[in-house]
């Protein structure tokens, strides 16, 4: 056999020939397949090779990421006008905060020139200010708000209260996000818009970043947005969420996540300052911060292949009136890269195709049906009932009135029922219903008991000094809904304890009021200039009132009441006698207030109004009526002006007034040159005008604004009208808001050398 010939070496030759062939064969055979495949991979490159007109090149994904930062965010704007001016297109966007509202708008359709014009118009003072317009009130809390001006807020139920979660719960500047995001509704796929966008946020619970993605847009922007301490945060999805600015201001990763190839990044965060921002305390802190935030941004800095960060060193994260001018830093900060990022600029006809992309899926801001009300955000039944006395039946199946509808919301947070209520769109059995939101905690909707405190000092010298620490607590709803049981304290100067039950009858205006009240005043006594005496004032009553509620801004009370009085001299001439006795009275009393704030009011008016008939009063030796009126008018002709007319009067129709009734004139805005109540009598007259002018004003989340202005005043206390010696009075002064009330320093001046110097905190008109 042919293995064992080979194997025993007898044919060895013609072996070798066969091995020789063999080896050559396998060479050759080699070299054919290398050719062959060779061969076959070329005709394969040139079939799937096409000509460029046929096959274009796929062009990177591009991701806009937007940094937060307050107002310095509106730099946003004027790269987003560059980035549109250079055909650059954009496929996504990421945004934390400020970022997050300039993307979101971007990333619904909106142009650079509108999200500027909407910057510019909008109230940032308001929208920041924290507070409820005072006008929006209901009469009530008018009545709290005149009463205590810049009052600490403690909420709750029963003995439980709490401090406010934030100085803004944010129910203003949220109201602009529903109105803006209305008809993407509240189930929206953010990867469904002109251009997919994602807003980011913390989870305050778990420290960790959220981003969102799908859901109410208007939600979406309200948590990103939701500085700590600034504005209330805001509970989504089982989360209680703040800005997301605080683990992830630049959110790069999630851009990345998106898709994007090439990254653009707009810094607009404060940079870190050098040794000459640590010489004080505000430049410590803020460092501080910036220094346990950096290392995320300089990570997610380095995944950025663009980065735009724009020359906004003179303006704050508070800087909101200044939008046209940080737009413009903006513009000027993309220009400046604009060299680089043409590299991803498209020719024309592929930049009207994206375009066209981008606006086929744009929502317009139609006109909204609702066919049904819905109420989300509260398990309490008394939150729902109250939104729906309000609400239900009013907007229903009719276009919605979008601002009638906001005014509606602001109204129920002037009850101090909420805090911050959001409203918009939701689809249910194919219907389009209204959809209104409470932002509030579950806690702060169910809460029945509301402390106000607060302290008023003023003085006109140095030994008339009056301070007040004040207090009052409201119950709601005690013994049916509706009712309030409030009562107040007062410690110091005026030593005060009052309650009053208000009742209204069924869901109509008219209501009965019973009350009772113990008082403590100072009052001083004066003789050509000089001072005699001081006297204490002691009053307690008790009656009932029955009223209408005419209006948000009048209420009309008519009333019986009885007590004692006395009145006992603590230093000073003994030629005052001391004086006691009963007092009982019918009155007729109406109030009405249109100011736009209870303290420095730039339109509006007000006015208070009461008729009496006292059927006894100490000292009184006979029935006697009195009547007293007076109104403080307000207006602004022109932009940081305030012009304002006060006055005042009061008559006992002819007969003399017991010393507990008697008119008393002097003191500011009372004849200011003059001490305070230092004429008396059983009739009056007083009356002034003025002018403010503002000066400077601190961002809303600190305090106010800073005023200068003067005022004339003329009037006088008298027994006779013919016989009535008329003062005058000029007064200068300083008037700045705060957080803690208005404070006001100044001087009056009146005939003779007369003048005092004023300090004031807490009240003012």
């Amino acid at each position: 056999m042919k293995i064992s010939t080979l194997a025993s070496g007898t044919d060895f030759g013609q072996s070798k020939k066969h091995r020789r062939a063999r080896v050559l064969f396998f060479i050759f055979g080699l070299i054919f397949s290398t050719f062959s495949i060779a061969s076959t991979s070329f005709v394969r490159a040139q079939e799937t090779i096409q000509p460029p007109e046929n096959n274009p090149k796929k062009r990177p994904k591009i991701g806009l990421v937007l940094s937060g930062g307050g107002a310095r965010g509106f730099a946003h704007i004027g790269v987003i006008r560059v980035l549109e001016e250079n055909k650059i297109p954009v496929d996504y966007i990421a945004g934390a905060s400020m970022g997050g509202l300039v993307g979101a708008l971007y990333a619904t359709g909106r142009t650079p020139d509108e999200m500027e014009r909407l910057i510019e118009t909008l109230d940032w003072n308001t929208l920041l200010s924290g507070k409820t317009a005072f006008d929006a009130l209901s009469y009530r809390r008018k009545e709290d708000r005149r009463n205590l001006p810049s009052a600490i807020n403690f909420g709750g139920r029963g003995r439980r209260l709490n401090l406010p979660g934030s100085l803004n719960p944010g129910h203003e500047i949220g109201l602009v996000l529903d109105r803006l995001m209305l008809s993407y509704g509240d189930k929206t796929d953010f990867d469904n818009l002109p251009i997919p966008f994602r807003a980011v946020a913390t989870d305050l619970v778990n420290a960790e970043t959220v981003v969102l993605k799908d859901g109410s847009l208007a939600q979406a922007l309200r948590a990103t947005m939701a500085i700590p301490g600034v504005f209330a945060p805001v509970e989504l999805n089982g989360k209680i969420l703040a800005d997301g600015g605080i683990l992830n201001n630049i959110p790069t990763d999630v851009a990345k996540q998106m898709g994007a190839d090439i990254i653009i990044v707009v810094n607009i965060e404060t940079q870190l300052g050098d040794r000459s921002a640590l010489q004080n305390l505000v430049g410590i802190l803020g460092q501080t911060f910036y220094v346990a935030t950096i290392e995320n941004s300089r990570r997610s800095l380095r995944q950025a292949d663009f980065i735009i960060a724009p020359d906004l060193k003179n303006y704050t994260t508070f800087d909101f009136t200044a939008g046209e001018k940080i737009v413009e830093l903006g513009y000027a900060g993309a220009q400046a890269k604009i060299a680089l990022l043409k590299s991803l600029a498209l020719d024309d006809a592929a930049w009207q195709t994206h375009l066209a992309e981008r606006r086929a899926k744009m929502r317009p801001d139609i006109k909204v049906v609702p066919e049904f009300l819905a109420i989300e955000g509260t398990t309490d039944e008394g939150a729902k009932n109250k939104i729906e006395r309000e609400i239900k039946g009013r907007y229903e199946n009719k276009t919605l009135d979008k601002a009638a509808l906001e005014t509606e919301l602001t109204r129920l947070t002037g009850t101090e029922r909420f805090d911050n209520i959001g409203y918009g769109t939701t689809r249910r059995d194919e219907k389009t219903g209204l959809l209104i939101r409470v932002y509030d905690p579950i806690e702060r909707t169910s809460r029945n008991t509301i402390l106000q405190v607060g302290a008023d000092v003023n003085n006109s010298e140095t030994d008339d000094v009056n301070f007040n620490a004040r207090a009052r607590l409201t119950l709601f709803d005690v013994g049916g809904a509706g009712n309030e049981w409030r009562n107040d304290f007062s410690i110091g100067s005026r030593s005060l304890l009052a309650t009053e039950f208000y009742r209204p009858f069924g869901r109509g205006k008219f209501f009965a009021a019973p009350h009772a009240f113990y008082e403590d005043r100072k009052v001083n006594f004066y003789e050509d200039g000089d001072r005699l005496a001081e006297f204490s004032f002691r009053t307690a009553q008790a009656g009932i009132d029955f009223g209408y509620a005419t209006s948000r801004s009048s209420e009309l009370r008519f009333g019986l009441s009885i007590g004692h009085q006395k009145a006992e001299r603590r230093i000073g001439s003994p030629s005052f006698s001391d004086l006691s006795g009963r007092v009982s009275l019918a009155s007729l009393r109406w109030n009405y207030d249109t100011r736009n704030n209870s303290q420095i009011p730039t339109r509006g008016v007000e006015t208070r109004n009461s008729l009496s008939y006292y059927f006894d009063a100490p000292g009184a030796a006979e029935n006697f009526a009195q009547a007293e009126s007076r109104i403080n008018a307000f207006h602004s002709p022109a932009e940081k002006t305030i012009v304002f007319g006060f006055g005042a009067g009061g008559t006992t129709f002819g007969k003399p007034a017991p010393l507990f009734q008697q008119f008393a004139v002097g003191g500011l805005f009372s004849v200011g040159g003059y001490g305070t109540g230092e004429f008396r009598g059983g009739n009056y007259i007083n009356g002034g005008f003025g002018a403010l002018r503002e000066t400077f004003a601190a961002p809303p989340y600190i305090g106010g604004k800073l005023y200068l202005g003067g005022w004339y005043e003329a009037g006088s206390a008298f027994e006779n009208f013919s016989r009535a010696q008329y003062r005058q009075s000029v007064t200068f002064g300083s008037l700045l808001e705060t957080r803690i009330g208005p404070i006001f320093v100044g001087g009056s001046f009146a005939r003779g050398g007369r003048r005092k110097i004023y300090f004031s905190l807490g009240r003012f008109f």
